[in-house]
């Protein structure tokens, strides 16, 4: 190779933007370098570049190759799967083997990634059958690309095989696998893989303490965050906004305090996702005022970042300053999602405001098209039941659209029998009760309406309805309440006495009943 070709490369390789590019280019087909594979390559490389490159420049280039080999075609389909042109991706895969050519293992992940974003199962499984064939399922990079797949796919059984073949698992292999287990709700066996880790980095730390919140395990979530702090591991973000989604559904507020003192402490950038949680943390646990400076002194935010504002102030029942707040979000150009209505909304019925709710379900409706789903409905069914409009919530529900799913019409009639026996609509609460008996099999349902009986002396009706659930082998879901004590969160399931101190618990409550029987005869 000439002097002036090994300038060429190195021009290509200091080349910082397109039109650089465009001056290596020109200056490498000067240079005879026109149809070199590795200076091709090189040029398609810095196209597949997200930030930098262009996909156009590159698949014109790439176009006019007239024998590209498989490094080239490999560096074009990465060029492509970056860029988000995934359909292409395949494609191009399709073509390089009805032209003979072997795909190897730089080809084959990015074919894979490319089937798990779209959910492409068949084609996924003839890849498959392809690394079968080449004898690329051993190769750790392979074997990782198949197994995120499988699991994008649900297909845990399958993954777990690939993870099992694959000689020494990495680092990314136990963390795809546990997060696989975690997506499907395997909790247990996810736990047992993560015991068997030889070594747990941040990753495997982070996938179990996900798969824990995400399957709303978050006691155990945080106590495997503890553990993880005694191993010495320092956590990333992942697993902050994990903890802090545990902190604000368990209402532990020490824990969330202690790590945004820790996050300030060591000086970590809030992302905008970070922010979020922590604001929504502080809202769930009862402090909307440090929830509210956070989200002040945002400079980003996201439609998440409003929703999470708007629904802490509906949680406290500040109806009024949801809605304004919602009203300032639209004036800001923030385009508002399905989950900021249904905050609003349940902002309204906490306050009790039916007309502005009906308003804003017409402008969701018609200025930003988005189609009411099951929880939009259960929420303005709520709404207007509070407000006393039971029969216009009745005719709503019968007006609701056919869904596949029982569970969307459920969500509904649940909204409205609870309101009903909220508010002693003993007839209205029936016929919301008998539909929902069609609908589903859930305790609730006759629990509410033998409270309601009950509560109206109607002591036979209540007693049929239990008995009713007996026969049908109805069994209630067990109450549960838990305490947070020196950092330790302690729970507490109506009928079990499992808890280590139960003893003393009940020799306490023996002396407060006694103290409280004492001061009655006082007074």
């Amino acid at each position: 190779m000439s002097s002036g070709s090994r300038r060429c490369l190195k021009l290509l390789e200091r080349c910082k933007n397109m039109n650089q590019l465009r001056q290596a280019h020109a200056q490498a087909i000067t240079c005879g370098l026109g149809t070199n594979s590795f200076a091709l390559s090189r040029l398609l490389a810095f196209c597949a570049n997200p930030n930098r490159g262009s996909l156009t420049y590159a698949c014109n280039l790439f176009q006019r190759i007239e024998n590209p080999t498989i490094c080239i075609c490999n560096t074009m389909i990465k060029a492509l799967f970056l860029k988000g042109e995934i359909f292409k991706t395949i494609q191009l895969y399709n073509n390089m083997l009805d032209k003979g050519m072997h795909p190897d293992n730089y080809t084959l992940p990015y074919v894979l990634k490319a089937c798990a974003k779209v959910q492409y199962f068949y084609f996924g499984e003839l890849v498959y059958g392809h690394c079968l064939k080449l004898g690329f399922v051993f190769d750790i990079f392979v074997g990782n690309a198949l197994i995120a797949m499988f699991c994008g796919f649900d297909n845990v059984k399958v993954a777990r095989y690939i993870f099992d073949e694959i000689p020494w698992p990495d680092f990314v292999s136990w963390t795809v696998m546990i997060s696989g287990y975690g997506k499907i709700g395997d909790i247990d066996t996810a736990r047992l893989l993560f015991d068997e880790a030889p070594v747990k980095d941040t990753g495997i730390w982070g996938a179990m303490i996900s798969g824990y919140v995400k399957n709303n395990c978050f006691k155990e979530g945080l106590y495997m965050f503890r553990l993880m702090q005694m191993s010495d591991i320092e956590p990333d973000e992942a697993i902050y906004v994990s903890i802090l989604c545990a902190c604000a559904h368990l209402g532990a507020l020490d824990t969330g305090i202690w790590i945004h003192k820790y996050l300030d402490k060591q000086k970590f950038s809030l992302s905008l996702r970070l922010s979020t949680c922590l604001l929504d943390m502080y809202a769930k646990c009862g402090n909307l005022d440090i929830a509210k400076k956070l989200f002040d002194g945002m400079q980003q935010r996201d439609v998440v970042s409003w929703n999470a504002m708007i629904s802490g102030m509906a949680m406290h029942g500040d109806g009024e300053s949801a809605l304004e707040l919602f009203r300032q979000m639209e004036k800001d150009g923030v385009r508002p999602d399905d989950i900021t209505f249904i905050a609003v909304f349940s902002a309204c019925s906490y306050s009790g405001m039916a007309f502005e709710g009906l308003t804003i379900l017409d402008r969701m409706c018609n200025v930003y098209n988005i189609e009411p789903k099951s929880e939009h409905f259960g929420c303005i069914i709520d709404l207007l039941s509070r407000g006393g409009f039971f029969e216009e919530a009745n005719k709503i529900i019968r007006r609701m659209p056919d869904s596949s799913n029982p569970s969307d019409e459920a969500i509904a009639w649940r909204a409205l029998l609870s309101s009903c026996c909220s508010n002693g609509q003993s007839k209205m609460a029936e016929v919301a009760a008998e539909k929902l008996m069609q609908l589903e099999d859930h305790s609730g349902v006759y629990v509410l309406l033998s409270n309601l009986y009950a509560a109206s002396g109607k002591y036979y009706d209540a007693k049929i309805i239990k008995q009713m659930m007996k026969n049908r082998g109805v069994n209630k879901v067990p109450g549960c309440s838990s305490v947070k004590i020196n950092g330790v969160v302690h729970e507490f399931i109506a009928g079990e006495k499992s808890h280590p101190q139960m003893e003393d618990i009940h020799l306490i409550l023996e002396k407060l009943e006694k103290q409280m029987d004492y001061r009655t005869i006082y007074i």
